[in-house]
C-alpha cells in the first residue's frame, strides 16, 4: 500500500472514531482548532499504535492540516527520521497549545536537534513559536536522562530572559521548564532552578512574578517530599 492509500486509510479511521463529545471537548481545554474531528488521545494512540512508525505517513498526515492527522503525525514518526527543516516546518503550523505540547512531548525531544531548537525558537515574538521553544525545554527536562547540566543551565537563562512575556501560553511553558529543570536529578540544576524562581519571585512586574512565585511553590514542595531541601540565597 502506497503512502496516499495510508493516509486515506488513517483519515477514515480518525473520522470513524470522531465524537461530538470529543469535539465539545476541545472548546472545555482551550485548543482551537477549526478543522478538528473530534477524536480523543487514547483513541489517536490506539490508532498510531496499529499503525506503527512511519516517516513517510507522518509527512502525508501532517500535510493535510487536520487537527487530529497532525496530532497523529506525532505519535507515528520516527525521531531519527526527523530533520531540523521539518522541524522548523511544523513549528511555522502551530495553531494551538495542544498541538505544540503533543508534538514536543512525543516527538521532538527525542530528536538529536532538540536543545539547538530551543535557543531559536525562544527569540520567535510568534506566541506558538515561542511556546514550542519552552515546552520542548521542559520535554527535554522530564524525558532526557542523559543529558548533562550545561543545557539546562543555558535553558533557564532563556527562562529569565523570557519570563516578562504575559502571553497566557508563553507564561505558562516557561513556568512549566522552570519547574521540570527544578525537577531534574541534579542536585545543581535543583539549586539554579529555585535561585531562578526566587529572582522571579521578587520581580517588580506581575508576570514574571507570577512565573517565579509559582515554580518556587512547586520547586519548594518537591523538595520538602524529598527531603532535598535547599535554602540556597535570597
Amino acid at each position: 500500500m502506497g503512502t496516499g492509500d495510508r493516509v486515506e486509510e488513517a483519515l477514515a479511521a480518525l473520522r470513524s472514531a470522531a465524537t461530538a463529545h470529543d469535539l465539545a471537548n476541545l472548546d472545555r481545554f482551550g485548543i482551537d482548532a477549526p478543522s478538528a474531528l473530534g477524536v480523543s488521545m487514547a483513541n489517536l494512540q490506539k490508532l498510531a499504535k496499529r499503525l506503527g512508525r512511519d516517516h513517510a505517513l507522518a509527512a502525508g498526515l501532517w500535510a493535510t492540516g487536520i487537527y487530529e492527522a497532525r496530532m497523529l503525525a506525532s505519535l507515528v514518526d520516527d525521531p531519527a527520521q526527523v530533520s531540523p527543516e521539518q522541524m522548523d516546518a511544523w513549528r511555522a503550523d502551530f495553531d494551538n497549545w495542544a498541538i505544540v505540547d503533543t508534538v514536543c512531548f512525543k516527538l521532538f525531544d527525542r530528536s538529536p536537534y532538540a536543545f539547538a531548537k530551543i535557543e531559536t525558537w525562544a527569540g520567535l515574538n510568534e506566541a506558538f513559536g515561542r511556546r514550542a521553544a519552552f515546552a520542548l525545554l521542559a520535554c527535554l527536562a522530564l524525558h532526557d536522562k542523559t543529558a548533562g547540566d550545561q543545557p539546562f543551565l543555558d535553558g533557564l537563562v532563556l527562562i529569565e530572559r523570557a519570563a516578562g512575556d504575559d502571553r497566557s501560553f508563553v507564561k505558562k511553558a516557561v513556568n512549566w521548564a522552570l519547574r521540570a529543570i527544578g525537577l531534574r536529578s541534579s542536585p545543581a540544576l535543583k539549586a539554579a532552578a529555585l535561585e531562578t524562581a526566587r529572582r522571579l519571585a521578587a520581580s517588580p512586574e506581575a508576570t514574571p512574578r507570577w512565573v517565579g512565585k509559582d515554580a518556587l511553590r512547586a520547586l519548594t514542595k518537591a523538595a520538602e517530599k524529598t527531603g532535598t531541601h535547599n535554602h540556597g540565597t535570597t
